[in-house]
């Protein structure tokens, strides 16, 4: 299983202390960094193969991660790699539009891991998480993607994506920041893809080269030219 956490946000919001680093690598509590806590959750999960894409101000996490010895990640199968856009043959030559478009970018990098699942991670969020018991509900459900919710008190769930479910526990609704939450239940920004899935839905919509597209979920036959954040494209959506 390969683990790709998404680190190359800026973090306009907190002003000066993102403005020399990336978001994942402001400092946290001393001595620790935002990004440890998705690292170390790995680890505590048995997930020994972790990729970090980066953008924005890449050194500040190259220089804080180097080879992951302080995560026993320093080895040569597997370990930590941080990757940021790059130009090849065959490949686009602009910055990534977003984080599906991070993900899409590497497909070759998850593609070719071992095992079945990639497990898809936001950099820049605090939490402690032992993965292995939503990994295994994925399975259970030979699901193609699942999505790690918690719920949140009804009257702060307008900051937040909010998702409805259906009697199988599959996503019916989501909402993002919605001024009259339909449930509580908040999506965490945790996602785990069956890598067949990832690869069929790959082939079936198109991103166009001025699209952005930011924490959601595109459905096949999608054609999107313009921003769509933190939303669930049903098939044959169009966004201009």
């Amino acid at each position: 299983m390969i683990a790709v956490i998404l680190a190359g946000g800026e973090g306009e919001r907190l002003s000066i202390l993102s403005a020399l680093r990336a978001k994942p690598a402001v400092p946290f509590a001393g001595k620790y960094r935002i990004i440890d806590f998705s690292l170390s959750n790995c680890v505590n999960s048995d997930i020994d193969n972790v990729v970090v894409l980066t953008q924005y101000n890449p050194r500040s996490l190259n220089d804080h991660i180097g080879l992951g010895r302080p995560w026993d990640l320093d080895r040569n199968r597997g370990g930590v790699r941080l990757l940021q856009p790059y130009i090849a043959r065959g490949r686009p030559t602009e910055w990534y539009r977003g984080t599906a478009d991070a993900v899409l970018q590497n497909m070759h990098t998850i593609q070719e891991a071992d095992g079945d699942l990639a497990l898809i991670l936001a950099g820049d969020h605090i939490y402690k998480m032992d993965y292995q018991p939503f990994i295994a509900a994925h399975r259970r459900r030979r699901a193609d993607v699942t999505i790690a919710v918690m719920p949140v008190p009804i009257g702060e769930a307008h900051r937040f994506g909010i998702l409805a479910l259906g009697e199988n526990q599959e996503v019916v609704d989501w909402q993002e920041k919605p001024q009259h939450p339909k449930s509580d239940l908040a999506s965490m920004g945790i996602y785990v893809f069956s890598k067949r899935a990832m690869l069929r839905y790959q082939s079936e919509h198109r991103i166009g080269p001025t699209a952005s597209v930011h924490r959601s979920m595109v459905s096949h036959g999608c054609a999107i030219n313009g921003t769509v954040e933190r939303s669930v494209l049903s098939p044959g959506v169009k966004v201009e």
